[in-house]
């Protein structure tokens, strides 16, 4: 699944760099994946998609937080698995679920790595997006994480709360690590214990956490559209949690917990 953040810049480098390119050729499924879903029967995604050209992405009607919507004429892609562009000659992946190539030579791929979604529907029977909001917006405000908060057992925790059942779409396990660390809220803490300053900080944190890692470009854990790594550092991720923590110097922490691994400082995330 790509996250949020991943989504947004995603979303704006499609559009900006695959809009008016025809579909010549579709392969969906050329290297089964137990994880890669798709809609139908994936050996007809070619005759769906062949000549139909990229008209829009999701820039006009928003994305679906854990998706890329790319509109193709009558057709709609929506993908939740990383997209890489390939400029005409360059080497194609030896591996991919999904690749299209374009008139011009050109190449899109997705290559599954957890898990991933690979839908592709006539754009009339597009399915509804959530009507959660995003986090993005101004109606993701206190009163509507508060509401989040009240709807669940004390007993929750904060990562559960968070990262689970697509509470808020595309906020996720990576997101969720810098999130908490802003916050100053450890992930095993039990919605009962926070205060209303806690949730106050998660609140503001939630907002410009999520914003600082789509403005930068998305996280450099993740690759963009050209295989780029992200421009926002991580300040809990694989890469840092070796390291002592920045504010505090204390050694950071890693743990398995409810099927992921959670980063956190012990001193600036008490329990």
């Amino acid at each position: 699944m790509i996250e949020l953040p991943e989504t947004h810049v995603l979303t704006k480098q499609v559009n900006e760099t695959l809009t008016g390119k025809a579909i010549a050729n579709a392969v969906a499924n050329a290297h089964p994946h137990s994880f890669a879903w798709y809609s139908g029967d994936p050996t007809t995604y070619g005759a769906m998609l062949a000549g139909q050209k990229v008209s829009q992405t999701s820039t006009e009607f928003g994305s679906c937080g854990t998706s890329v919507e790319i509109k193709c004429q009558d057709m709609l892609l929506s993908i939740s698995t990383p997209i890489k562009y390939h400029n005409p000659g360059e080497k194609l992946p030896k591996s991919h679920q999904l690749l299209l190539e374009f008139d011009d030579g050109s190449h899109m791929s997705c290559t599954v790595q957890m898990w991933g979604s690979m839908l592709c529907v006539p754009f009339s029977q597009r399915p509804e997006p959530p009507q959660t909001p995003c986090p993005f917006t101004d109606a993701f405000d206190e009163s509507y994480l508060d509401g989040l908060i009240g709807k669940e057992s004390p007993t929750l925790s904060a990562k559960a709360l968070l990262a689970t059942e697509q509470r808020i779409p595309g906020l996720g396990n990576g997101v969720l690590q810098d999130i908490l660390f802003n916050a100053g809220i450890h992930p095993k803490r039990k919605l009962a214990s926070l205060s209303d300053t806690d949730r106050e900080r998660l609140f503001h944190s939630i907002k410009s956490t999520l914003k600082n890692m789509r403005d930068k470009g998305g996280r450099d854990t993740e690759k963009d559209l050209f295989n780029q790594n992200g421009g926002y550092v991580t300040i809990l991720s694989k890469n840092t949690f070796i390291f002592p923590c920045r504010e505090c110097g204390s050694q950071l922490v890693r743990q398995a917990y409810m099927g992921g691994n959670i980063y956190f400082c012990p001193t600036c995330q008490p329990m």
